[in-house]
């Protein structure tokens, strides 16, 4: 289901105020404290969406969700299975 675009504006506004281009953190590196969350409070399960939705949830360039996508898979919180996707790995595997 689509937002009508007024409702999908305001909520990419509110996504976007989460990652703050004043800050001395690279925008890859705020994403992926972001998504790192969303994935320890278990809002972010299974197959993660597509790289390009998530650049324009966030109002990111999609090499910056490439990035961030890398730096999550190397904190071991993803894996990618060619031809299939991303994933969150099940908790038991997450690192300490």
């Amino acid at each position: 289901m689509r937002l009508p675009e007024s409702l999908s504006s305001l909520k990419r506004l509110h996504t976007v105020c989460m990652i703050d281009p004043a800050s001395s953190a690279h925008t890859y590196v705020q994403l992926a404290d972001l998504l790192e969350a969303r994935i320890r409070s278990g809002e972010m399960a299974g197959k993660i969406r597509a790289e390009k939705d998530i650049a324009d949830e966030y109002g990111v360039a999609y090499g910056t969700v490439r990035r961030t996508m890398a730096l999550l898979r190397e904190r071991g919180l993803v894996e990618s299975i060619q031809g299939r996707g991303t994933f969150v790995v099940p908790q038991e595997r997450w690192p300490r």
